[in-house]
């Protein structure tokens, strides 16, 4: 293992449990050095399930065009999804819990067949989907200021916070992913909108994609699974007190609210 894996993987950990985001750790690594950043990933979901959490799925990050230009990169990310980052449609994020949250809605897959690649297809993924929902996440980073690169998100953990899922579930031959339209609202306020296309041409190409990327890793994707595919629109910073409501065509409503007073 690089020795400097079990180092970042340490900063990352301690900003986290002291909500003190820390400097950037890419200059621990060469340039880009991805296959590292995802070892320092692995090392925290591996504590993460010797200390008792459970699995619940993956997210994909970077399904934007526009976020991979600014990034520098040509391909998504992925993170892990564990039980205590559930929370329940019209649900609360307690106060304290992230340190410099942002929101996005997203469409999510929940798998009801394994997906053992290695080369997994749009076609596979439809016939292993059971079930779709409206999702938002709620992206966090460790890194202080956001201040990050491909390298910096990847390992901690693709920026992952928290997620909700509405209560509706769909099935793929009531809801073409493709097509649906998504509208953020803060509040009242509409401050972010998207579709299906924003998703990497297509939630069920990052879908397929992620199934690919694990399975060649030896972590493929289960039934059961929960898959965030990513971002409809921008993502939205969250301050105390704001309501996030998403609604997404074919799919209705999910809404969450973050603990405390706005200013």
């Amino acid at each position: 293992m690089n020795e400097a894996v079990p180092k970042a993987a340490e900063v990352l950990a301690v900003a986290a449990a002291t909500a003190t985001p820390c400097p950037p750790i890419r200059d621990l690594f060469a340039d880009g050095d991805l296959d590292a950043a995802y070892e320092v990933q692995r090392l925290h979901t591996e504590r993460r399930l010797a200390a008792g959490h459970r699995l619940v799925g993956r997210k994909i990050g970077l399904t934007s065009p526009a976020v991979q230009r600014q990034l520098g990169v040509d391909q998504p990310d992925f993170g892990a999804l564990f039980s205590d980052m559930a929370l329940d449609h019209d649900g609360t994020v307690p106060a304290g819990r992230l340190l410099q949250p942002k929101v996005e809605a997203e469409l999510a897959l929940i798998l009801g067949a394994d997906l053992p690649g290695p080369d997994c297809s749009v076609a596979d993924v439809r016939a292993a989907t059971a079930f779709l929902a409206p999702a938002l996440e709620i992206v966090d980073s460790r890194i202080a200021g956001w201040d990050i690169t491909i390298v910096d998100t990847v390992a901690d953990n693709a920026s992952s916070g928290m997620f909700v899922l509405g209560d509706i579930r769909e099935t793929l031959d009531d809801v073409e992913p493709v097509d649906v339209e998504m509208r953020l609202h803060r509040g009242t306020e509409l401050v972010s909108e998207g579709t299906g296309r924003d998703c990497l041409g297509d939630p069920l190409t990052a879908a397929a994609w992620l199934a690919t990327t694990l399975a060649h890793r030896g972590e493929p994707l289960r039934a059961g699974d929960v898959v965030l595919t990513g971002a409809l629109g921008p993502m939205v910073p969250a301050s105390p007190g704001d309501v996030f409501t998403a609604r997404i065509s074919g799919l209705g409503d999910v809404t969450i609210s973050f603990e405390g007073e706005s200013a």
